[in-house]
Parts: structure tokens; sequence; C-alpha cells
């Protein structure tokens, strides 16, 4: 049972990854939250490779908040629409969809990518 949170977010994490499965015309984009940051990474899981990532830290952004996080999901949609990606799976990574994650989701669509 999970009795804490990091053991809840993981617990999802694996139900949702044996659901959903990055390939070459539809990779996975996939977020991590640290206390000073946020990190994303888009995934092509059939090869096993990261195509694209973004991050607070490469904006230049010291604190990660929700105005940062959706900066960081424009990038992320900048550099893959310039590489020719334009739908992705998304891996919320067990987060719950809500602040955060949900602005980093909001900026990847204003960026240009489907879901």
């Amino acid at each position: 049972m999970a009795f804490d949170k990091l053991n809840r977010r993981l617990r999802i994490k694996r139900g949702v990854r044996r659901r959903i499965s990055g390939t070459s015309e539809r990779p996975r984009l996939t977020i991590f939250k640290s206390n000073k940051g946020i990190y994303a990474q888009i995934i092509d899981d059939t090869k096993g490779h990261t195509l694209i990532s973004a991050s607070s830290k490469e904006l230049g952004q010291e604190k990660s908040n929700v105005e940062v996080s959706q900066a960081v999901g424009k990038k992320l949609a900048e550099k893959a629409v310039a590489s020719g990606i334009e739908s992705i799976v998304f891996d919320r990574n067990g987060y719950l969809y809500h602040g955060k994650v949900k602005a980093l989701a909001d900026g990847a669509r204003e960026g240009g990518l489907k879901f």
C-alpha cells in the first residue's frame, strides 16, 4: 500500500506506464518535478531514446512555478515542431494533472503539439 506521497506517485506511475508507450510516430512526453525545477522529455520507447528535452534550468530560472512550467512546455513544443514531431502521448509520471503539470501541458499545446 502507498502510505506516503512518493510511493503513491510511483504506484500510479507504474500503472500508467503499463498502458502508455511512445512510438516513432507518437513519442511519449514525460515530466519530472523537483523542488527546484521542472523537466520534460520526449521519448521514443521502441528505440529507448530521448528525442528532445527541456527544463527550467535551460531557461535560466532558479525557481519553478506555473509561469516557468508553461514556458518550458512552449520551449519543448518549439523544439519538437522544428524536428518534425506534431503528435505525442502525454505521461504525467504519476503527478496530479494540476498546477505545474497542467501548465506545462497547456504550454506544449500552445506551442503546436497535439495530445
